[in-house]
């Protein structure tokens, strides 16, 4: 049998950071927190396989970054270990949370050399304050600020979980089984990302890249004689629509693509797919506001976009300050960083001929910056 995995938690909402951005998603240069982790672990011991859990709509983005083995999350803690512990053959597992930073390559040697021991080993923190409860004080030598990562044996863990009572960490899941666990000192410096202010007791993480990302986009739509023509998130006054499986805003398309582009996100194609039935006749205002979403809980942050129109017709000149605003408004950016340009083809061409309209489109991205939010 193998001798360690680890398990590394990314699936939660991160409701209780307080940003946009979730917290997993934070750079460390051009690094995201979950995988800064994961690799800051793998140089200092070799592991069996690594896990990361994750949501299901991250997925796909992380397994783009590396080829660790990527699981789906559950509703709570406890049902995400589950999920990923379906995957572990090896002897012993180390669980951590994405939020726990910065663990010491000390840290986790005397975790690991206490694996014989008992079922876990948990890494704890003595308490210094005074502590009551319930109005009675307590003795804080007995209370312990529990860590992670913890090591358990993949046995004994399994068989703590197969109840349905949830419990915060691995250790006491095992303990309420009738299994051992044994303590050591753990660090200060290995504290948890929870809330924002946490970031200032993470010492090793290290400031976003400065770096422009930049995408470019192009789609193109037939015309069709019925349904109303919407472009660049505004009704024009046409007697033609576009055939397309949404609402055919070729430009919101284009412009989606050049976004997912930079950030390295795939396709419309992929996120939108138009053999889906929640998709057809969509408003593309809505497709584009979900990925503006998307792009700010994956940490970045939209520069600028710069959109050219290419059709013969119809004239789209009136409509111009109409599309930048609601661009504008669609990206949470200011009017003056969204640019549209029209052309035609000088009738050459299906563009031309009048028979649709291309759209060409550049986005421009930066890393949410979280060393300026907390400061």
């Amino acid at each position: 049998m193998s001798k360690l995995s680890l398990i590394l938690l990314s699936a939660g909402s991160s409701s209780r950071f307080e940003m946009r951005v979730k917290k997993h998603w934070l750079r460390i240069n051009h690094t995201p927190l979950w995988q800064f982790v994961a690799q800051n672990l793998e140089k200092t011991q070799k592991f069996d396989e690594i896990i990361i859990v994750c949501a299901k709509d991250e997925l796909p983005f992380m397994q783009s970054y590396s080829s660790y083995r990527f699981v789906e999350g559950g509703n709570t803690r406890q049902q995400s270990l589950k999920n990923a512990l379906a995957f572990v053959k090896s002897e012993y597992v180390l669980v951590s949370d994405i939020g726990r930073a910065c663990i010491s390559t000390a840290l986790l040697d005397a975790i690991l050399n206490e694996q014989e021991k008992s079922d876990s080993v948990v890494p704890y923190l003595r308490v210094t304050d005074t502590i009551v409860y319930e109005n009675e004080t307590i003795d804080r030598e007995k209370v312990k600020r529990i860590q992670t990562p913890q090591l358990s044996r993949v046995s004994a863990l399994k068989s703590a979980l197969l109840t349905d009572q949830e419990f915060t960490d691995e250790s006491s899941a095992i303990v309420a089984n009738g299994g051992s666990r044994c303590f050591i000192l753990g660090e200060e410096d290995a504290h948890k990302i929870t809330y924002i202010h946490d970031l200032n007791k993470i010492p090793c993480l290290a400031t976003p890249s400065t770096d422009t990302l930049s995408g470019n986009g192009y789609d193109v739509h037939a015309f069709d004689t019925e349904g109303s023509m919407w472009l660049g998130g505004v009704k024009i006054e046409s007697d033609f629509g576009f055939l397309a499986h949404s609402d055919g805003d070729v430009a919101l398309h284009s412009l989606i693509d050049a976004l997912l582009g930079a950030a390295g996100m795939g396709d419309i194609g992929m996120l939108f797919p138009d053999n889906d039935e929640r998709y057809k006749g969509i408003d593309s205002k809505k497709l584009l506001k979900m990925v503006v979403t998307k792009l700010h809980n994956f940490g970045f942050i939209i520069v600028n976009v710069d959109i050219t129109i290419v059709a013969q017709k119809p004239r789209i000149g009136k409509y111009k300050r109409q599309m930048r605003e609601s661009i504008a408004s669609l990206l949470e950016i200011d009017m003056s960083r969204v640019n549209i340009k029209a052309t035609t083809t000088e009738k050459l061409g299906f563009i031309g001929r009048g028979e649709g309209v291309a759209v060409t489109s550049n986005a421009n991205l930066k890393y949410f910056n979280w060393k300026n939010e907390y400061k």
